[in-house]
């Protein structure tokens, strides 16, 4: 039984060594590496940055209140388009007091000055008519009796405007109407039935009843880095994509690029804006996220290869030209080219290559050969 053991043992120990023997020998067996080899091809090299940012329309118009109140009515919801002057909302007028109690005391005072003024025109045109008094006189009491009469309308024109909202022989459209000023998509209304709202004025921007946008003029707003602002210009064509709708790409025209600078997380942006043309059969919602694509150069029907067949010495590019086979290896010979604009995937070569050149490219396999 020890020795069935003591074999067993022996067994393993010698079946270890040939298993780390094998093991190291096939690891210092020498690579064989076979390169991929890629021919010049005429084609087309565009170099292109990307800014991000979002479609919205150019102008968007807040509808406020020309006096403040209660909203009673509301005509309209967020979807719906207007035209000029469409009624959106009606607002009830809750008059303050202390502004309704001067008003009805005004009225009060300009019918007491009426009937003084009627008494005396009375009294001066008996005594006209009886050669008493002189005509002079006469038309100075009908003066007053016709300013009287104008302070009493107006009166009441002012007690109504602050008990309703507007004068009932005053041919404006209400105020108490809340009418849009621009035909357009009604993009939201904020306000509820019930709510307090108040005008605007020269303290207050007001309430904002509902925004009004015409979204047939829809503009590109986003942000390009400090590093792509300079190579990019007014009037450069854009391809919009839009996230929402991941199938369709839009033309757009750069229209403004900001000045100015604005800092996000330690990054220098700049704004842009950008004019996209939307066709009919789209809808584009407001703020809908988009990526801008700006083509900052390109070259057209030029000589292009992958870039990551070139190798860079400081300033001076090679490649290596494949010679032919040397038994199983490749035999490669290393040329000076001049290159031109990369897109960071392929490269223009302007010199030092032509169409039956074979250049060597990234690694295609790799076997190992036995030593010999």
């Amino acid at each position: 039984m020890k020795k069935i053991l003591r074999y067993v043992l022996i067994a393993a120990l010698l079946a270890g060594v040939v298993f780390t023997f094998v093991y190291l020998w096939k690891k210092a067996r020498p690579k064989k590496e076979v390169y991929e080899l890629v021919t010049p091809v005429l084609g087309d090299i565009e170099q292109k940055t990307v800014a991000t940012g979002k479609v919205e329309p150019r102008d968007e118009v807040a509808i406020v209140p020309q006096i403040s109140g209660i909203v009673s009515e509301l005509y309209k919801e967020a979807g719906q388009t207007v035209q000029v002057g469409e009624i959106i909302a009606k607002i009830k007028v809750i008059p303050e007091m202390g502004t309704l109690n001067a008003a009805e005391s005004r009225v009060k005072q300009s019918k007491l000055n009426l009937e003084q003024a009627q008494r005396e025109y009375d009294r001066t045109k008996e005594l006209y008519e009886g050669k008493v008094v002189v005509l002079e006189e006469y038309e100075k009491v009908e003066t007053q009796l016709k300013l009287a009469k104008e302070e009493l309308i107006n009166a009441q024109d002012n007690l109504e405007i602050v008990r309703d909202g507007i004068a009932q022989r005053s041919s404006v459209a209400s105020n108490t109407q809340i009418r849009s000023t621009i035909s357009g998509m009604i993009l939201d209304v904020p306000i509820k039935v019930g709510n307090s709202v108040i005008q605007a004025n020269t303290f207050n921007a007001g309430t904002t009843i509902a925004t009004v946008a015409d979204m047939s003029d829809m503009i590109f707003r986003g942000n390009i880095d400090e590093t792509e602002v300079g190579r990019v210009k007014e009037g450069m064509p854009i391809l919009i994509s839009v996230g929402a709708l991941q199938d369709q790409r839009f033309d757009a025209t750069l229209e403004y690029i900001s000045p100015k600078s604005t800092e996000n997380n330690g990054a220098i942006l700049f704004e842009m804006k950008a004019a996209v043309k939307i066709p009919k059969a789209v809808f584009i919602r407001a703020g809908y996220s988009a990526n801008a694509e700006i083509i900052l150069d390109s070259r057209h029907q030029v000589f292009t290869i992958p870039e990551s067949a070139v190798i860079f010495r400081d300033t001076t590019a090679f490649v290596n030209i494949y010679k032919g086979l040397d038994g199983e290896k490749q035999l490669f010979e290393e040329r000076q080219v001049t290159v031109g604009l990369s897109d960071g995937i392929n490269i223009e070569v302007k010199e030092g290559l032509t169409e039956q050149d074979q250049i060597r490219g990234a690694i295609k396999e790799e076997t190992k050969s036995a030593n010999k």
